[in-house]
């Protein structure tokens, strides 16, 4: 008996969080497409890595999803590509600050566009070829979206929005197509942040330690492969740091 190869689609897939997203899924048996913006040399790298160990089980596709347009020309690809669609996880994400008092117009665009305008229109296009599979969407939060952080309003503005997003698809969608969320906590450090800031946080966190891109992974795979009855729910994956 042939066994269906089910597709999940990961923007930002070529590095951190969504590499390791894409490896824990091609492990679970999934057929991967790699979304990736600018970095060409790294989703070919891992395309390369997949197909290494599974043939035909891996594909790339290179959009700019501040632009509608390409939005739908990445998903048309993808299907046409692989045949079907099972899931789809909105990964791709900016991050940076933007204190209030110098903040411009560009950076919220940037922002607003990647955390929330992307995931928007991708569910959209995505849309009628999950219908098909019953299947599922996963987006990426943060667990700034409860809990804004200074100095990144526009960004804990546009996670926010992602979050009310994530129930509200959880209900038009439905039953057809389930809808979920992942919020890391202290994952990944930002770029250019002091180990004594790391340590500062990783003190007010219940469990004392940082989290690792595969406790995202896993938790996305769960969503996705294990939780046929659960949607609308956004899971903290922040060693209780909500809880303080």
């Amino acid at each position: 008996m042939t066994t269906i190869q089910k597709i999940v689609l990961i923007t930002g897939a070529a590095r951190r969080i969504g590499a390791q997203m894409a490896q824990a899924f091609h492990d679970a048996g999934y057929g991967i497409v790699l979304h990736y913006r600018d970095s060409k040399v790294e989703a070919d790298a891992l395309m390369t890595l997949l197909n290494e160990a599974r043939a035909g089980s891996a594909w790339v596709v290179q959009a700019d999803l501040q632009l509608v347009g390409d939005i739908k020309r990445m998903v048309d690809e993808t299907v046409k590509k692989t045949g079907r669609l099972d899931v789809l996880i909105n990964n791709a994400s900016s991050f940076y600050a933007t204190p209030v008092i110098k903040a411009e117009e560009k950076q919220w665009d940037d922002l607003v566009g990647s955390n929330l305008k992307a995931p928007f229109f991708v569910s959209q296009a995505a849309y009628p070829a999950l219908r098909e599979t019953q299947g599922s969407i996963v987006n990426i939060v943060d667990i700034y979206a409860q809990r804004s952080l200074a100095e990144y309003p526009i960004y804990s503005t546009a996670k926010a929005g992602l979050y009310a997003l994530t129930k509200s698809l959880a209900k038009e969608l439905a039953p057809e197509v389930r809808v979920n969320g992942v919020s890391p906590g202290a994952i990944l450090w930002p770029e250019h942040q002091s180990t004594e800031k790391n340590e500062e946080i990783l003190k007010q966190i219940p469990l004392q330690r940082q989290g690792s891109p595969s406790d995202i992974a896993a938790t996305a795979l769960f969503l996705a492969r294990d939780a046929n009855y659960i949607t609308g729910q956004v899971i903290a994956v922040d060693g209780g740091k909500g809880l303080v």
